[in-house]
């Protein structure tokens, strides 16, 4: 069988991983993406750290950062040079690469599938309702990154076959827990620092912290420099580390370094949390995680860490408090963070899966 994917997301070098296991299943496998994707957390240049087993190649890229008008000018000619069984488009059905692509797919007689992590009912202005609506129609498939995603589509009337897995999984033998234990209370962030993703009620949290305990912030964002300016102003400045956002690899190495991961996204009108990756990584290397309940955050979580009501600081601070006083609830958590990523979230069960579906998807055309 062989496949094309073409995945913007594919730049960051551990996500490769799953184009390695999907390979290493038997598909003959071709990975497109941009050189770079930006975005307000940053730019990522191509990262070619997994590539055994598939090629993975940079596309030209028109609009390149801009997330609806992006798209490949060279794409259909590669089609008709690879002449796949199968196009797995890993992009949102509303932009424009999803639609150039699938209408290429469709003129070749090629079966084609999309990914969304949509989980709210959003209508989008012309032409964009236009690029959804004849997506739905030209794909064979979808692939919802969780449950409310796949409600979406079915409210939007996409009447295909619909599969729910995330996005990516966790390579486990590079996120693993640390060889010594740590002797201090490290709490940390990593991501956009964006107004949805609610560090400021972190922030806020830990200044009523009692005890031994530091925070790590990484990554950027535009709401950086206000967020230094609240740790000043609420005293805890010498208690908190802000450092730029590092390299898929040193991802590892970061969650050995700390004790407790803290999700405090907060839900916005045309916005919730879609899954929340950095939440199985940290589990995967026997990080106690703590989230709001915004989105799919319960459901990755599940009974391996601790979910508190978005915006409520001083719920998240109990729950901080308890973690610091708690030192044997906090192992327990920690040793179900990793068991729950390796029964459900680990990079081979998603290539697995996402393999079955293009299976099904070939089989029916």
């Amino acid at each position: 069988m062989r496949v094309v994917m073409v995945s913007k997301a594919l730049v960051v070098g551990a996500y490769q991983r799953k184009a390695e296991e999907i390979a290493a299943l038997g598909v003959d496998l071709t990975v497109f993406t941009p050189p770079a994707w930006g975005d307000r957390r940053g730019t990522t240049r191509l990262e070619a750290l997994h590539t055994s087993g598939y090629q993975l190649r940079a596309l030209p890229v028109r609009l390149n950062n801009n997330f609806h008008l992006h798209h490949y000018p060279t794409l259909a000619r590669e089609l008709a040079r690879i002449k796949p069984d199968l196009l797995h488009m890993d992009e949102e059905p509303y932009n424009l690469a999803t639609w150039l692509a699938l209408r290429a797919a469709r003129q070749q007689g090629i079966p084609a599938l999309f990914f969304t992590w949509q989980n709210i009912n959003r209508r989008y202005p012309l032409p964009f309702s236009l690029f959804e609506q004849q997506n739905y129609r030209s794909a064979a498939h979808a692939i919802a990154g969780n449950q409310a995603a796949a409600a979406v589509l079915k409210q939007k009337g996409f009447q295909k076959p619909i599969s729910i897995l995330p996005q990516f999984g966790v390579d486990t033998t590079q996120f693993m827990p640390p060889a010594t234990s740590l002797s201090n209370t490290t709490f940390a962030y990593a991501g956009g620092l964006l107004a949805e993703k609610g560090i400021d009620l972190l922030l806020r949290a830990c200044a009523g912290l009692q005890g031994d305990w530091r925070l790590e912030i990484v990554g950027e964002g535009d709401q950086h420099d206000t967020l230094v300016a609240l740790a000043a102003e609420l005293g805890i400045a010498s208690r908190v580390t802000f450092r730029k956002r590092i390299s898929s690899h040193e991802m590892p190495a970061f969650y050995q370094g700390i004790d407790l991961f803290v999700l405090p996204s907060r839900t916005l009108p045309n916005w919730k949390e879609q899954f929340g990756r950095v939440l199985i990584e940290a589990m995967a290397c026997e990080v106690v995680v703590i989230g709001s309940d915004s989105g799919e955050i319960p459901n990755v979580i599940g009974d391996a860490g601790l979910i508190f009501p978005e915006e409520d600081v001083d719920a998240l601070r109990n729950q901080m408090q308890r973690m610091i006083d708690q030192p044997a609830e906090r192992q327990q958590l920690a040793q179900l963070g990793r068991q729950r990523v390796l029964e459900h979230f680990t990079m081979k069960q998603i290539a697995e899966q996402t393999v079955e579906v293009y299976r099904g998807v070939v089989r029916s055309a």
